[in-house]
């Protein structure tokens, strides 16, 4: 009886033993593993990503909730605002989502006539909100040395007593301060080891550009490879402007350094650094504000279309998510911010200017991108699961025309739609239009603007298909992979819990097999 009491305090001690140890390990583990995930965080925000602009020149636009849903639908992470919405700011808390926000050019002279006025606003818009909303930066202005350049002798103004106002609420070095500028700033910008500043904006230029080195603030830039396409059509390719392959041949050679420039935004982009580089100024780092390709044109822009918008957007994000740097930095990706989310309606001719957006103002796309590898990052094409149907609002005689066009001339399959067939009802025009848009769009591979039909059909992700009637799409032998990612807090710190486990565990097993051995215990 002494000796089964001996046994069992031995186990108990040993028991106590183990239980200490392994809360030792996890102890000594788990603060590495925290260090480990907040340098991960640290890695994550410094990665180069996409972004878009919101404008709000739309008819049919998303209440601030639906629009944060719709953003975090589409994983959209960075956003940009054209000025300070509360109802969307106040949607955006808690959300992980990250927004510039902006001062409109309106707002300049009384914010750079008055440190009061900069305060106050910065407690109404930033202070308000941050750190629940996660703003990262304001744009001051947009474009005002170009646009409005008579406010251009309050830009630093307004900057340095916006800064002054982050400074005394301690949030200088979690916001950053700059201003957009439009690409002409930059004269002679090919070859970029030639360009530089307009110098005769010198005054505004170069104490701005010790300032965003001083505060570690990148220099924002809307680049437009489009317009420079559009302006030197037959010297500039098409395919350099929207990232396509080339030959070595075909690559734009800058004679000063042998730099060779695969596409005109990269061109684009070291012209920024050079300009910088003649101002002595070397640590400033170019964010592209703005940057995207328009989907519909007027006669005079043939060249804005869907399949080139749709090409200049994929590759654009398949550039900046491969780390692709530029010629001049390999080894800095400037991250953008596409223009635009969503079709301006509203915005006043050319027709390209209503038409930059990725979707209409409804969230339905306006086409899909091709950015394999991307994961779930927007609505992107990567399972072929889309469909072609009839816009809302068109009305029946235009809707009448392009069904029998894509009955007709289009020979897609409209057997279905006949009386007495499974999609004849509901008998109306836009469910016939839609089931014989989407047996053309089909028939044609989905290639893009195989959904256009005259601006009257939009491609979608939601099935059409109702009761017995199946559209075109939905016939189709689907394939459907998942991506099962397992997050760790870190897979060393766990390898050594686990190994560190099994040794005690191990420990364990052999001495309670031991004093499960009464009479060795006896001999002590």
């Amino acid at each position: 009886m002494a000796n089964s009491k001996f046994s069992f305090l031995v186990v108990v001690i040993i028991f106590v033993f183990y239980t200490a140890l392994l809360r030792f390990s996890q102890a000594k583990s788990l603060p590495l593993a925290v260090t480990q995930i907040k340098q991960q965080k640290q890695d994550q925000d410094r990665e180069p990503f996409v972004g878009f602009n919101i404008g709000t020149d739309v008819s049919d636009i998303l209440s601030a909730t639906d629009l944060v849903s719709f953003l975090q639908v589409q994983k959209i992470t960075h956003v940009r605002l054209y000025d300070a919405d509360p109802d969307i700011l106040k949607a955006l808390a808690k959300t992980k989502i990250r927004v510039i926000i902006s001062v409109p050019n309106n707002q300049l002279i009384a914010i750079g006539s008055s440190n009061t006025t900069a305060a106050s606003w910065i407690g109404r818009n930033v202070v308000a909100y941050y750190p629940e909303t996660l703003i990262t930066a304001i744009a001051v202005g947009d474009e005002v040395l170009t646009t409005v350049p008579s406010s251009a002798p309050l830009l630093m103004p307004a900057i340095e007593s916006l800064y002054s106002a982050l400074v005394a609420s301690n949030l200088h070095t979690q916001i950053k301060i700059s201003t957009p500028h439009a690409a002409s700033i930059i004269l002679d910008p090919f070859p970029p080891s030639q360009s530089f500043f307009n110098q005769s904006w010198s005054s505004v230029m170069l104490p701005l550009l010790e300032f965003l080195s001083t505060t570690g603030s990148p220099l924002m830039m809307n680049l437009y490879p489009y317009y420079v396409f559009m302006q030197n059509k037959g010297v500039v390719p098409l395919d350099n402007s929207l990232f396509k392959p080339l030959t070595p041949s075909k690559e734009m050679v800058d004679p000063n350094t042998l730099l060779h420039y695969t596409n005109v935004l990269d061109a684009m982009i070291d012209a920024a650094y050079f300009s910088m580089k003649n101002l002595n100024i070397t640590d400033v780092v170019v964010l592209v504000t703005e940057t995207g390709w328009p989907s519909k044109g007027d006669s005079k822009e043939p060249y804005a279309t869907i399949d080139n918008a749709d090409t200049y957007n994929s590759n654009l994000i398949k550039h900046v998510l491969d780390h692709s740097g530029t010629p001049f930095h390999p080894e800095v990706t400037s991250s953008v911010y596409i223009y635009e989310l969503f079709n301006e309606d509203l915005r006043s001719p050319p027709v390209s200017e209503a038409n930059w957006g990725l979707f209409y103002g409804n969230s339905t796309p306006v086409y899909l991108l091709h950015v394999y590898g991307s994961g779930t990052f927007l609505a992107i094409d990567t399972t072929n699961q889309t469909y072609c149907i009839a816009m809302d609002g068109v009305d029946s005689r235009t809707l009448q025309a392009a069904l029998d066009w894509a009955c007709g001339p289009g020979r897609a399959n409209c057997s279905e739609i006949q009386p007495g067939e499974a999609c004849y009802q509901p008998n109306n025009v836009k469910n016939h239009a839609a089931y014989a848009f989407d047996s053309y769009y089909q028939k044609e591979g989905k290639a893009p603007g195989s959904c256009d039909f005259k601006g009257v059909a939009m491609i979608t992700t939601t099935d059409p298909s109702h009761g017995s009637c199946i559209f075109p799409g939905s016939k189709k032998i689907r394939n459907k992979t998942r991506t099962v990612t397992n997050t760790t807090i870190s897979s060393s710190a766990a390898h050594g819990l686990i190994a560190f486990d099994k040794c005690l565990g191990a420990f364990l097993a052999v001495i309670l097999s031991i004093l499960l051995q009464i009479p060795f215990v006896d001999k002590f």
